[in-house]
């Protein structure tokens, strides 16, 4: 199986979408399409790793997997191009974790941060699935012999696992893999991060210093995707300042966490450097800049707004894109599972 260079991605469905999800990912998302092949995954199972208390339990799931499919088409990913589905409806993302869950190792798991961080001071109480998220974020990935991941600072570490798995792997069946494809080759590639744009961190509008979230309890923290144009508007009208004029220079904004923030949105809205931004306004007050961003998010974030409402409310031609991305992604993921058991020597029906 020759490796062909293929971006995967995965969006969690817990609901809320907002601009910094937009900015982050789905933006990148849409450019990436143009370049690669690419195959976009809603992660359900990675969702029910926490209490369905947090995830909302079947139908809050089901609502939020057809909201994060919609988001996806309305931003501008092709479905008929690229492969857009939900991860529990290919089984091989589950079959190869468990593979990789006998190669990996119980340390590079117990330094993963971001389960100390889920987990809080309750660890005890956190769920297998909680700890062992990385490994199947490693299955989403090499499932698909995946080359390339859009990861923001928050995943950096878990594709270095998905990393360490595969050069494991690679070496651990190193001879079964040279019969298997007559090459010296390891078969799976080791993924590289996408270096993202200018905006993969979105902060909140009522605190520059915190990342924008869902789990917020101020609305007017963020902009969610389904905001209308009054919303939007009202949210950024009211998004903190400072009262000193906006720099004309990016050093000028160092010290300025929320007058940063506000100009790094104008620019990713914009698709310009900061700089050029703020050549445009320094000086300027606050007051006068706000309202051109206003002018610039409406353009750019109600249209998304209106097609994810048109969408949603037509669940059978959501699920019928989910079915079809689903049925050519197991095409690919059957392919690699066959391999993986015939490398690792499961007698299998072929």
């Amino acid at each position: 199986m020759a490796i062909i260079e293929r971006v995967f991605s995965g969006v969690q469905p817990t609901g809320n979408l907002h601009l910094g999800n937009y900015l982050g990912a789905l933006v990148n998302f849409v450019k990436l399409q143009a370049t690669h092949n690419c195959i976009y995954c809603v992660v359900d199972l990675h969702a029910i790793t926490v209490p369905v208390s947090v995830w909302g339990g079947p139908d809050e799931l089901r609502r939020n997997t057809r909201e994060v499919t919609a988001a996806f088409i309305a931003s501008g990913i092709d479905p008929k191009k690229q492969i857009i589905f939900n991860q529990s409806q290919v089984a091989e993302h589950a079959e190869l974790a468990w593979v990789f869950n006998c190669v990996a190792r119980l340390g590079w798991l117990n330094r993963m941060t971001q389960f100390k961080e889920k987990a809080g001071k309750d660890r005890e109480n956190a769920s297998i699935g909680l700890y062992d998220y990385p490994v199947l974020m490693a299955s989403d990935i090499l499932v698909y012999r995946a080359t390339h991941v859009p990861v923001g600072e928050d995943q950096k570490q878990h594709l270095e696992l998905a990393r360490d798995i595969a050069q494991k792997f690679n070496n651990d069946f190193s001879e079964s893999i040279a019969a298997h494809s007559k090459s010296s080759e390891g078969f799976f590639p080791l993924p590289e991060p996408v270096i993202t744009g200018p905006a993969t961190r979105v902060m909140s509008l009522r605190d520059g210093t915190k990342k924008m979230s869902k789990s917020d309890p101020s609305d007017y923290s963020r902009i969610n995707l389904t905001d209308d144009a009054d919303a939007i508007a009202q949210k950024i009208r009211k998004a903190k300042t400072d009262p000193e004029p906006l720099p004309s220079e990016e050093k000028g904004l160092e010290t300025r966490a929320e007058a940063d923030n506000l100009v790094g949105i104008y620019a990713a809205l914009a698709d310009k450097p900061k700089s050029e931004i703020l050549s445009e306004f320094g000086g300027a007050q606050f007051s006068g800049f706000k309202s051109n961003l206003v002018d610039l998010a409406v353009a750019k974030l109600s249209p998304i707004a209106a097609e994810m409402k048109r969408l949603t409310a037509d669940a059978a031609y959501v699920d019928s894109v989910l079915a079809d991305g689903a049925a050519r992604a197991r095409a690919v993921a059957s392919e690699t599972m066959s391999a993986v058991k015939d490398i690792v020597g499961f007698i299998h029906r072929k």
